[in-house]
């Protein structure tokens, strides 16, 4: 399944909503990399098992099931997160990329491509339920940003 949404950030028409820069909304993205208990539900725990300059290997613990992915960071522009192979998890990916097609105008485009783990997970009902989910946690992704920059937390 292949799902792929924009989220606004910047909205002219909604002057009382604070605008994000560029550089708030990354570090809110990138936070999500190293701490991603908050943003993901029913997460235990997640341990970095590799870390270099733009890339994590992480192990994220949902109870008895593990996770390994694979996150690849672009500055200021993309992050790519790559789940391998578990149990009854066939793999998946997630591209987070901000656009801005014009200076101030920001938009966050979510890409996700996942593969059912067994025939069971198929369906449209199933596809639209996870959609739906996916489409909920990014819209509080950037709510948390929006708090954390009005707490002066990403300056």
């Amino acid at each position: 399944m292949r799902f792929e949404h924009l989220l606004q950030i910047n909205d002219p028409l909604l002057p009382l909503l604070d605008p994000l820069s560029r550089e708030q909304l990354w570090r809110g993205l990138a936070r999500r990399v190293d701490d991603p208990k908050p943003f993901m539900p029913g997460l235990d725990d997640c341990v970095i098992l590799e870390q270099r300059e733009n890339y994590r290997k992480r192990e994220l613990h949902f109870g008895a099931l593990r996770l390994v992915d694979h996150v690849h960071l672009q500055p200021v522009l993309r992050i790519r997160y790559d789940s391998d192979l578990a149990d009854r998890h066939a793999g998946s990916s997630l591209v987070v990329t901000i656009e801005e097609p014009q200076p101030g105008a920001l938009w966050v485009r979510f890409v996700y491509e996942t593969v059912p783990a067994d025939a069971s997970d198929a369906g449209p009902r199933y596809d639209h339920a996870r959609r739906s989910a996916y489409r909920e946690s990014d819209i509080d992704t950037i709510r948390r940003i929006r708090e954390w920059a009005a707490d002066g937390q990403l300056n």
